[in-house]
């Protein structure tokens, strides 16, 4: 169920305070073959074994917030820095 859009208005970015918007199934795809492939951490230098089923990014492209169960997972610690990324 994708994320109300209500709650992703009122939303932003606890580090940077930057607007949120939802990864595309491109940008899903692109991190999850990297997860797979064991390469991707989380900001506290986590390896995520777990694919994404949703999440959304900043607006500019800096961090990336995985979502659990509807329930947007906005930690510091727990997200996911972009530059671990090429061509998202």
């Amino acid at each position: 169920m994708p994320i109300d859009r209500k709650l992703l208005e009122i939303l932003c970015c606890p580090v940077s305070k930057q607007a949120l918007t939802v990864l595309s199934p491109e940008q899903l795809s692109l991190i999850n073959k990297q997860i797979a492939a064991g390469s991707i951490a989380t900001a506290d230098d986590r390896v995520i074994t777990t694919p994404l089923n949703e999440g959304l990014i900043t607006n500019n492209q800096q961090r990336i917030y995985r979502i659990d169960d509807d329930i947007p997972v906005m930690l510091e610690k727990e997200s996911i820095p972009a530059d671990q990324f090429d061509g998202l």
